[in-house]
């Protein structure tokens, strides 16, 4: 646990550092021009086509008398957008997880690597093509269980909990694999994504329920229709860096297992929290091995 909650905070603070700032705004300049370029030729004919279905209900048509009855009519403008931006946001939340994931991750984890674990040898236990499909077969079966799962979203219990759930697994899968892939071997990898399932999952469940929280901002966008140029992105950005901060927080501990995991039967090496820790402090002029 002590590792765990280590790797926790090192990682918050790395996202404060400017390199990883800067970082964040390289994938996010992506997906906001693939979700503007979406949002300009899809967003009419999407709300068009949801005000459509909602017209032709019965069920949806009594709601809506009902809501006049109680002087509540005035929800129905916002009901369509909100049902849009709730049907796009897991497709953009997947979408920030892949950029992050293929763009960034790889430098996050080589930048934990050069301070933390210098000597850690390389045994590139998965290449990049192995991670693309990994992640794109772990997304598929994200999606696939967030389409079986929908009908449960009606239970009030179940929403608060099946979809971060669902993204907490598809974290864990995408951001283990390529925290391990460049310095663990494949047996490694195996390993310590088997024996540390539990923590891995959980840290993957919390990120997914941080990855949560932008959503309240992606959401807004339904009631304050011009401020959409600046809610939007600001949303999406919110999302890149929580995902950076979930690839920082998998790169601290998984290094950190992968660094006990070879240390020899017997040897009580330093821990490397202990190590980082005065390398992290040190000046970077210092240490110019370990920082770039």
């Amino acid at each position: 646990m002590n590792l765990l909650v280590d790797a926790f905070w090192r990682a918050a603070l790395y996202c404060l550092r400017p390199r990883v700032i800067l970082l964040s705004l390289l994938p996010l300049a992506l997906v906001i021009g693939v979700t503007v370029g979406a949002g300009y030729l899809f967003w009419d004919h999407a709300m068009d086509q949801v005000r459509l279905v909602l017209e032709s209900s019965t069920f949806v048509n009594h709601g809506w008398a009902w809501l006049d009855t109680m002087g509540l009519g005035r929800i129905k403008t916002v009901l369509a957008p909100l049902i849009v931006i709730f049907t796009v946001t897991p497709v953009i939340v997947i979408l920030c997880l892949l950029v992050v994931a293929l763009l960034m991750t790889p430098v996050l984890v080589r930048l934990v690597a050069q301070r933390r674990f210098a000597g850690l040898e390389e045994r590139n236990g998965a290449s990049f093509l192995q991670s693309v499909l990994w992640s794109l077969g772990s997304v598929l079966m994200a999606l696939l269980a967030l389409l079986v799962s929908i009908p449960l979203w009606f239970v009030p219990p179940l929403v608060l909990v099946l979809p971060p759930l669902i993204w907490g697994w598809l974290t864990y899968r995408i951001m283990a694999f390529d925290a391990l892939a460049t310095h663990a071997s494949r047996d490694e990898i195996h390993t310590i994504m088997k024996q540390y399932r539990p923590q891995l999952l959980g840290m993957g469940v919390l990120s997914g329920y941080l990855g949560a929280a932008p959503s309240l901002v992606w959401g807004s966008v339904a009631f304050f229709p011009p401020w959409f140029v600046f809610l939007a992105p600001m949303a999406i950005w919110i999302y890149t860096l929580v995902f950076a901060f979930s690839s920082l927080w998998f790169a601290h501990y998984c290094l950190a297992l992968l660094h006990i995991l070879r240390r020899p039967a017997g040897v009580d090496t330093p821990a490397p929290d202990m190590r980082a820790r005065l390398l992290d402090a040190a000046p970077t002029a210092e240490s110019p091995k370990l920082v770039q």
